[in-house]
């Protein structure tokens, strides 16, 4: 909360003495909010123009929630078992991502989303349910304290303008006006020193994502976009090799899940037949029992 110059009171108060006028009382508050805020005034009284002014410097402490607590959010807000090939992954990206959103520069933008979006659908591809898929997502990005709709719909306008680009026109977003171009500007001032930025995967894995939707898959483009976003390609480079790398486990984890489950399957129904042959052999000898009874 910015300090509070001088707050004058209506005229009417009482007169005070020259001792009075001279003194500086300390005076203590809380002010209920979310944040907890805690304001302290120096109350300074001197008579000006038969006013009085209060000095008021307000202290604000504005703590982060834990990496417990968030995963603690997460867990309370979807109660439902999570299969472990799938929650192993989830959790150390929940981690992740808590400690890139409560960093001090962190700023949510439309490529951070776009980022993690495609990560999610990627991880959660072939997920049993569609529907605890996308109340997964919700209870994910809610314990974060961000907005889920907001992710999906930045990552929804950048994909279908990343459709109408090709190589060249997606590295001249600066030289151009449109809603998403102002975006791209917009991170680039940021990323360049005016302004509050946090560079992450999820950043790196949307710039490969606009790349991959508008065709453009050249290292040349690639450089160039880096530098139009005043952004490190090492950096970009390194955390595409991590998230091609966690790909690849995840398509050999997945194969492995389903080789599992068609195995289960299989000696399910075999055992379903091996007990149906033997109904049938103990029925056709209780009745061959029957009728040589009845002879």
């Amino acid at each position: 909360m910015a300090a509070i110059a001088s707050l004058p009171f209506a005229a009417g108060v009482r007169h005070v003495s020259s001792s009075e006028r001279r003194s500086t009382v300390p005076v203590s508050s809380s002010v209920g909010s979310s944040n907890s805020a805690k304001i302290v005034c120096g109350v300074k009284c001197n008579r000006i123009s038969s006013r009085l002014v209060v000095r008021c410097v307000a202290a604000q402490s504005d703590v982060p929630p834990t990496v417990s607590e968030t995963k603690y959010n997460f867990l309370k807000a979807y109660k439902k078992p999570i299969p472990s090939i799938y929650n192993t992954v989830l959790q150390e990206l929940l981690v992740q991502q808590h400690l890139m959103r409560y960093k001090r520069t962190y700023q949510y933008d439309p490529v951070f989303a776009l980022g993690f979006v495609t990560v999610y659908e990627q991880l959660m591809e072939g997920y049993p349910s569609n529907e605890d898929k996308d109340q997964i997502f919700r209870s994910y990005i809610n314990a974060l304290n961000e907005d889920p709709d907001q992710y999906r719909a930045n990552a929804k306008k950048l994909e279908e303008w990343a459709r109408t680009q090709n190589g060249s026109s997606l590295v001249e977003f600066s030289t151009k006006e449109g809603e998403v171009e102002g975006l791209l500007k917009d991170i680039s001032e940021r990323a360049g020193g005016k302004g509050n930025f946090s560079y992450s995967r999820f950043f790196a894995v949307g710039l490969f994502r606009l790349l991959e939707l508008a065709n453009a898959p050249e290292p040349s483009v690639l450089e160039k976009l880096c530098t139009a976003l005043n952004i490190n390609k090492r950096s970009v480079d390194r955390d595409l090799d991590v998230y091609r790398n966690l790909l690849t486990k995840l398509v050999q984890a997945k194969e492995l899940l389903k080789e599992y489950v068609d195995r289960e399957k299989k000696k399910r129904e075999e055992r379903v037949e091996s007990q149906s042959q033997k109904a049938n052999e103990t029925i056709t000898k209780c009745t061959g029992d029957i009728h040589l009874t009845m002879l």
